[in-house]
């Protein structure tokens, strides 16, 4: 049996979100992005994200990769 409470004997011990948290943030200068996993056939349903709401980035609800509009300076 596989002890869960020793990470050391675990084949990956980060978290998915850990792992995530480790990819950088997409900097574009849309609006508006659409993730659909990036993995083809092997991804999730396409999703759009409004990125103008707030200067943060935004993450998606399905696999949390994380979008930002660029600042625009006028």
């Amino acid at each position: 049996m596989l002890d869960v409470h020793l990470l050391s004997t675990q084949p990956n011990p980060l978290s998915a979100e850990e792992l995530i948290a480790q990819v950088p943030i997409k900097m574009v200068n849309a609006r508006r992005v659409s993730c659909d996993g990036g993995g083809g056939s092997l991804g999730h349903p396409k999703v759009y994200i409004n990125l103008d709401q707030n200067k943060e980035a935004h993450a998606c609800g399905y696999c949390g990769l994380r979008f930002q509009q660029e600042a625009h300076h006028h």
